[in-house]
């Protein structure tokens, strides 16, 4: 079951913590977060899952910033969040993917005890203008049945920036064959 905003404000401080708290982001099911004026983007096309690829950071100016198609553009949220004994979820607002703009397609997933501030996956199917500090996505709350055995340690735990995919990490852990050229 999902949280009502109602729910939501009755469990801040205590299962659920949003910092900043604007009771005017508050939805009838879930809270607007807001993006950080900096992205982080892949300095080459080509991306590599077994290294930690390079990069570079940009500033949204004020004024905007265009984002480019065939781009994937790292930002995070202005708020810190923390969840115990929920889960929580992240999904782009529709009004932003009314406009070709997509916020976390395939990582909006939380876990249970989860915090930090939230690193969102931005592209675009055509150039848009984006601006700091907007309502980018909605952060929503699932309850749980049974017993938490095991709460969230792994890799992104307390997020202060926008963290890079850390998935060359697992990878150097295990043997993967080089793939095979025709």
């Amino acid at each position: 079951m999902i949280l009502t905003g109602d729910a939501i404000y009755k469990r801040l401080g205590n299962s659920i913590i949003i910092d900043p708290f604007d009771f005017n982001k508050l939805n009838p099911n879930s809270y607007n977060l807001t993006l950080n004026n900096k992205l982080l983007v892949y300095n080459k096309q080509k991306l590599d899952m077994k290294i930690n690829n390079d990069y570079h950071i940009v500033e949204i100016p004020e004024e905007g910033l265009l984002l480019e198609p065939g781009r994937v553009y790292l930002g995070r949220t202005n708020e810190y969040t923390e969840t115990q004994n929920l889960v929580p979820m992240l999904e782009g607002r529709s009004s932003h993917g009314r406009l070709g703009l997509f916020v976390h397609v395939s990582a909006g997933f939380g876990d249970i005890g989860f915090r930090g501030y939230w690193t969102l996956e931005l592209s675009c199917v055509q150039p848009i203008v984006i601006y700091p500090n907007i309502d980018i996505c909605q952060i929503y709350y699932h309850t749980i049945i049974g017993e938490v055995l095991t709460k969230y340690q792994g890799k992104y735990q307390d997020s202060q920036d926008v963290i890079t995919s850390q998935i060359y990490q697992e990878l150097s852990l295990i043997h993967i064959s080089e793939p095979t050229r025709p």
